[in-house]
């Protein structure tokens, strides 16, 4: 039997094609996003990778949004597609991707010796990394909640730094008092309190330091308890009561405005994340020289709490590359790296063992204030469920905040239509 010579050559073209593909398989992505300044960098990482092991990587750049970021991944993970091969992913995203099952399980790594778990802050592992027992992520950069303080302020009107929330305000209504006459623009309590995820982060932090919090002892989420009314109900005061907080805390206070308010000299103190520490302390600050920082008050019978944030690294079911993927997540969370990473970008390493590194104390002077913090770091409910009950709580929290509702009613509200979610969910 004769063959159609354009046939032959349609297989032949289809044949090569497919050969390009198997050779294009095992190929290495790394989806990263942030800064310009960041990416860059992560390139340098990438190189100096290759070098030393000749595994070529393709970084997939990300956006800066974090929404958008989590949106990337969550497509082509959703899609089952073997890109990307290894990402970065936020804080509370390691427990979504895993219950959705997309994450590889790194236990066998541990297991050869190719991850050493005690390098890592254990707290924060358990918290965050590990989803029904089994381990799928591992932190690259840690972050977490501070309180910055003007210490000339402190210094001048004989106080010291607060231990407690009721310090804090005692504290920031009497400096408050005798700024105001030569700066009617000046607070004693700048903080997040506008109707997005920061205010969660700063609700977590005053709900665990009061022995509360969002999950009660059972592992059911209990907003209710008599020690969130009671936060809610301060939160609300700071503003209203004490007037230690501007007006426009419920309805414009993210963590920039907030910086900027302390910056310019408007505040006594802050809550804020890490990343303040070296805008606070650049050439052009007015307060430069001025700030302190350590962690945030506690209860009268609680304990220091911060909220956990940072990204975590992870790798993809999915991806067709994933011995080469743990060569690479192995050389992100190695010593070194980690630590180029703090010289280099001001990032607050994963690995706990940094924290006593000479070089990386010079670079970043609070880091035992930071391994502080992280040693009674709070992540945010570990639920699939999170982003929806994050909303729900965001908008009656904004609305005891701003006087609409009283901290009880809210609470209850929000009780109930968390409840009702979860039911949608789990029926």
């Amino acid at each position: 039997m004769l063959i159609n010579p354009r046939i032959c050559i349609l297989i032949a073209v289809c044949f090569l094609l497919v050969l390009s593909c198997k050779t294009d398989e095992g190929r290495l992505t790394f989806a990263v996003g942030g800064a310009s300044s960041e990416v860059e960098y992560w390139e340098k990482v990438i190189e100096e990778f290759t070098d030393s092991t000749g595994i070529q990587v393709i970084l997939t750049r990300q956006p800066t949004d974090t929404d958008q970021r989590r949106q990337g991944l969550v497509i082509p993970l959703r899609a089952r597609q073997s890109d990307p091969d290894i990402f970065l992913m936020d804080v509370v995203w390691v427990n979504q991707f895993a219950t959705a099952a997309w994450l590889e399980p790194l236990d066998p790594a541990v297991k050869n010796g190719e991850i050493a778990l005690e390098c890592f802050f254990e707290s924060i592992i358990d918290q965050v990394d590990k989803y029904n027992d089994t381990l799928y992520a591992l932190p690259v950069y840690n972050d977490c909640g501070l309180l910055y303080y003007r210490k000339d302020l402190l210094h001048r009107y004989g106080r010291r730094v607060p231990e407690t929330w009721y310090e804090l305000v005692r504290t920031a209504v009497s400096i408050q008092e005798k700024q105001r006459m030569h700066n009617p623009r000046f607070f004693g309590f700048v903080w997040q309190g506008a109707q997005y995820e920061g205010l969660i982060c700063n609700f977590v932090e005053y709900a665990v330091s009061n022995n509360g919090g969002i999950i009660d002892s059972t592992g059911k989420f209990n907003i209710v308890m008599p020690q969130n009314i009671k936060v809610a109900r301060l939160m609300s005061e700071l503003i209203h009561r004490y007037n230690i907080s501007p007006p426009n805390t419920y309805t414009e206070m993210k963590e920039e405005e907030v910086r900027i308010a302390f910056e310019n000299g408007d505040a006594l103190f802050e809550r804020n994340w890490p990343y303040a520490w070296g805008l606070h302390n650049n050439e052009a600050s007015p307060v430069k020289g001025m700030v302190g920082v350590t962690v945030l008050p506690r209860g009268n019978n609680g304990r220091h709490a911060s909220t956990l944030g940072g990204w975590h690294i992870g790798i993809s079911r999915f991806s067709d590359a994933k011995t080469k993927a743990l060569k690479l997540l192995q050389h992100i969370v190695s010593y070194e790296t980690q630590k180029n990473l703090a010289l280099n970008l001001g990032w607050n390493p994963g690995r706990s063992d940094l924290y006593e590194d000479t070089e990386v104390m010079q670079r970043i002077p609070h880091l035992q204030v930071l391994k502080k913090s992280f040693e009674n770091a709070v992540a945010r409910p570990a639920t699939p469920f999170y982003t929806q009950i994050s909303e729900i709580i965001q908008k009656y929290l904004n609305a005891i905040l701003s006087g609409e509702s009283s901290a009880s009613d809210g609470l209850a509200k929000a009780q109930r239509e968390i409840e009702e979610t979860l039911k949608r969910y789990h029926d």
